[in-house]
């Protein structure tokens, strides 16, 4: 079998491994999904957080080598141009 590190998350042979959970966790999980779906499940919220986590790492980096956050104001513009709106302020319309 290849190495772990040849892989992508989502990608490669399935791995059985022993995770434990707080019981309300599992409860809450089984409810969304069922008994056979608990896997599956997990598998995309690993997947989530590493994609989060490397997000963080990004934002990070960012940060150091500019001295700190991203401009605010810069970011709306930004945002307001990739999603065509007019609105640049930043925050959302709520319906």
């Amino acid at each position: 079998m290849a190495d772990d590190n040849d892989f992508l998350p989502g990608d490669g042979p399935s791995s059985g491994i022993s995770v434990t959970l707080t019981a309300g966790t599992l409860h809450a999980i089984r409810e969304r999904v069922g008994k056979r779906g608990v896997s599956a499940y997990l598998e995309k919220a690993a997947q989530r957080q590493i994609e989060r986590d490397n997000l963080d790492e990004l934002i990070a980096d960012f940060e150091k080598k500019h001295g700190g956050p991203a401009d605010p104001d810069a970011v709306a513009a930004k945002r307001a141009r990739l999603t065509g709106d007019g609105d640049s302020s930043g925050a959302g319309a709520v319906a």
